[in-house]
């Protein structure tokens, strides 16, 4: 898993620099379907349990899981 990037940098969504998701500031890029609050799609998302079905169809958790 080490070698593959952040969120952040596979989606191209500019977090990074604005630091508005907790994915960011938590350091947690490879893991970001595991943070409440993440700012897919452009807007805050819920917990794992309510955003799980969401993350299972997005290309970044695919690639991170394939």
């Amino acid at each position: 898993m080490t070698d593959k990037v952040n969120c952040w940098e596979f989606m191209k969504c500019g977090r990074e620099k604005t630091k508005d998701c907790p994915a960011v500031t938590k350091n947690s890029g490879k893991i970001c379907w595991m943070v409440a609050g993440t700012m897919c799609g452009g807007k805050p998302q819920g917990t794992f349990v309510e955003k799980a079905g969401n993350c299972k169809k997005c290309e970044y958790y695919k690639y991170m899981n394939e």
